[in-house]
């Protein structure tokens, strides 16, 4: 069984199915431990569900479960022989990913750059100057929620789904409202600068984390599959967790990414925030380490990489690419004193987004989906000069 090193785990575990075999695979876990799980495609009650040793994400083939030590050692051996069971996992916590203010700029302080009409962010990836709006795109932003009423969205329709127990989409931690904003929020705003990348797209808020900021491996695979079944072309993901050098990714969320990416729909995650450049560079996190999820860095005003942006410093995760992440003014939950319902703030997290918005112009200007849109993003990514395992290939530019 894989046990991530070190990392803060549920007490639950996730178990990969063979892709063709839920079925048999959902029969083998009766069998061989005596696990009883319900699947989503049942549309089980939730009397049904909390009878249930656990549950089965259909359209990922992954299962999350409530096992004993003795039925994780029987699920491990199964995993070890030929059969529909794969891998056996332990489940993860999650967190929502940004930069602690302190450790950098001033937040209330705007970079130097005019920001009168778009913000630097915008500017930077080249939004303000794309004809691409993200019209009929579905982008999926897997967070905190959203602050449904936020007056800067009126008329807007956002899909939105909680998948946190006891709380509702709306975000009373602010993180997932930024992140929408600058995925997808609006451009002309009177009084403050545009700050949506593609400001025409479909939104689909998943609250995967808790008002706290806090979630699981359970939730973040509810919200991948809840937006594959919606169309989703983009999936946006400003959450993780810190690894140690060396720690192996997650089969079972490399191949919920592979899945996703065979029905059109690719995952970008934001890198981690662990670093303290230029004295300590950390590895990506969990689950953007996995390969098939395309990995984001940030960068500075400067086009510098940020101080606190995760690199590439071992063989098993890597940037892929980066994003405009720091004194990043978007929405927020709630008023913020001269900003309004209105915040600056830095990390990964924000640099994500910005990349998820391109990634929604690039799929309305070329019909661009899966491994052909993150072709198209790499390939057309403005080089910086600075290494790759910081920046991969490069600053993300819109079509």
């Amino acid at each position: 069984m894989s046990q991530p090193t070190g990392a803060e785990t549920t007490g639950r575990y996730l178990v990969l199915l063979e892709d063709k075999s839920v079925a048999a695979g959902a029969r083998e876990m009766n069998r061989v431990a005596g696990i009883s799980a319900a699947s989503t495609a049942d549309n089980a009650s939730s009397e049904e569900l909390a009878a249930a040793d656990g549950l089965i994400f259909q359209d990922l083939g992954i299962a999350v479960v409530d096992a004993t030590p003795d039925q994780v050692s029987q699920l491990t051996r199964a995993a070890e022989a030929p059969g529909p069971i794969s891998v056996v996992e332990a489940e993860r916590v999650v967190h929502a990913i940004s930069a602690p203010p302190e450790a950098g700029t001033d937040q209330a302080a705007a970079p130097a750059v005019d920001e009168s009409v778009f913000t630097w962010g915008l500017q930077a990836v080249g939004a303000n100057l794309s004809s691409a709006t993200g019209k009929g795109v579905r982008i999926a932003v897997l967070d905190t929620g959203f602050t449904v009423a936020h007056p800067d969205f009126a008329g807007r329709v956002v899909m939105t789904q909680s998948f946190i127990t006891g709380e509702t989409v709306d975000d009373a931690h602010g993180h997932g409202t930024h992140c929408i904003g600058s995925a997808a929020g609006p451009r002309q705003q009177g009084k403050v600068p545009g700050y949506g990348v593609a400001y025409e797209a479909e939104i689909y808020a998943g609250k995967v984390l808790s008002n706290k900021g806090s979630g699981t491996d359970s939730g973040i695979l509810a919200g991948i599959e809840w937006a594959m079944a919606n169309g989703c072309a983009v999936i946006s993901m400003s959450l993780g967790a810190a690894v140690r050098p060396g720690t192996p990714h997650s089969q079972i969320f490399e191949q919920a990414a592979m899945r996703a990416m065979a029905k059109g729909t690719l995952i970008i995650a934001a890198a981690g925030n662990e670093s303290n450049r230029p004295g300590t560079i950390a590895p990506v996190g969990h689950p953007a380490n996995c390969p098939s999820i395309l990995s984001v860095g940030a960068i500075d005003v400067q086009r510098a990489i940020a101080f606190f942006s995760c690199g590439t410093v071992d063989t098993v995760g890597q940037v892929d690419l980066v994003g405009p992440g720091v004194d990043i003014y978007s929405s927020w939950n709630k008023e913020d004193g001269s900003l309004g319902m209105h915040k600056r703030i830095q990390g990964t997290s924000m640099a994500t987004p910005h990349v998820a918005g391109v990634a929604a112009l690039v799929a309305e200007k070329y019909g661009a989906r899966g491994w052909e849109l993150w072709a198209r993003l790499s390939q057309t990514a403005r080089r910086l000069g600075l290494p790759s395992t910081d920046v991969g290939a490069g600053l993300v530019q819109a079509p």
